[in-house]
């Protein structure tokens, strides 16, 4: 897939003029994520009329060209009208912008054209946490250590320093859409993971998640912290992508999502999942930061962030193969294996829940 001759246009132009003796080589796309935002890797050459030594541009071999498709928000945001007020620009740049100020390793961003909805930025590698972790040899424990470091940055200086007009200060990741996100559970994903059994009785208990949730406070959050959006460099030093989505949250929301997306579980045992949590609650301490839960609470709040966020990827994953979108459905069986764990250490709390999913 090669972008259109205007955007291609516009990626050679935003190159010479960050780089006037580099030119483009090459454009290849790149698989994109679930969103209609496209991507292609731009390889950058030395321009033929240059007189500069070899390898002298100044510019970076490759680049990712960004497509930011037609839409700036998830589909959340306006079946809840989260936003009061329209934004002028599109959320990755202020987001990005934010996340530049406190120092968090995001990419550079090279060029923009609002009008286009294209950007040009620093291409972060081809190296996944995930990818990472299963290299022969690696420690799954130290390399999560180091992206939850990292979540410590954005949770303790986005929170406390991050401009009041950046949009993620304007979501909240509340109790509605708590509970909004697991309507997908409710329509297809129940039925997938327990056949025949009896939505009634399981949604009062679903709806008392959401407000449980709701009442924990906020603190800035990535929302999509998962090791497919961290990439790995030299040092080994992490990249952090996909944030535009970036919203207030309970703090353990991120953790959550780190540690037990998709088949995070083939690698984070219970045990390196404790001292991430552990090492988690220690650098707050280490920083300064007030905590506003102690140890049993914030450990219960992770608790109920991973169950709701496994019932919800359950129905999400379902969805999408539905949709069209293949390689989902066997996310499932993690998801439900996840649900089945939190589950086991709430019984009553859940337990029409714990019997229609076997916990």
């Amino acid at each position: 897939m090669q972008p259109d001759n205007a955007f291609e246009i516009w990626a050679a132009k935003a190159v010479t003029r960050r780089w006037p003796r580099a030119r483009v080589d090459k454009i290849a796309a790149l698989r994109g994520d679930l969103s209609t935002r496209r991507f292609w890797r731009v390889s950058i050459a030395q321009h033929a009329a240059s007189i500069a030594p070899r390898g002298e541009t100044g510019a970076p071999a490759t680049a990712i060209l960004v497509d930011l498709g037609p839409d700036d928000f998830p589909r959340y945001v306006h079946a809840l009208n989260l936003l009061p007020r329209r934004r002028g620009e599109p959320p990755w740049i202020d987001v990005h912008r934010s996340l530049e100020s406190i120092g968090a390793p995001v990419p550079a961003l090279y060029d923009a054209d609002l009008a286009r909805r294209a950007l040009l930025v620093e291409d972060v590698g081809e190296l996944s946490l995930l990818d990472a972790v299963r290299r022969p040899g690696a420690d799954a424990a130290d390399l999560f250590r180091l992206a939850t470091s990292e979540l410590i940055r954005l949770h303790a200086d986005g929170t406390g320093q991050i401009d009041r007009r950046c949009v993620a200060r304007e979501i909240a990741y509340s109790g509605r859409l708590f509970e909004w996100e697991m309507k997908e559970f409710a329509e297809v994903g129940l039925g997938v993971v327990a056949p025949g059994a009896d939505f009634l009785p399981i949604a009062p208990e679903l709806k008392q998640l959401a407000a449980r949730l709701d009442r924990f406070p906020r603190v800035f959050s990535h929302r999509d912290y998962h090791g497919h959006n961290l990439f790995i460099q030299d040092g080994p030093r992490i990249r952090i992508i996909d944030f535009q989505d970036a919203l207030m949250a309970p703090a353990a929301q991120d953790l959550a999502v780190l540690l037990t997306t998709r088949d995070t579980d083939e690698f984070i045992t219970p045990a390196i999942e404790r001292r991430i949590l552990l090492f988690y609650c220690g650098g707050l301490a280490r920083r300064g930061v007030p905590t506003t839960l102690d140890p049993a609470e914030f450990m219960s709040s992770y608790r109920l962030c991973v169950l709701q966020h496994a019932l919800k990827m359950i129905g999400r994953f379902e969805m999408f193969e539905r949709g069209g979108k293949s390689g989902y459905r066997p996310y499932i069986s993690h998801a439900l294996a996840q649900a089945r764990r939190m589950l086991a250490q709430m019984p009553a709390e859940f337990p029409e829940l714990c019997a229609a999913l076997g916990a």
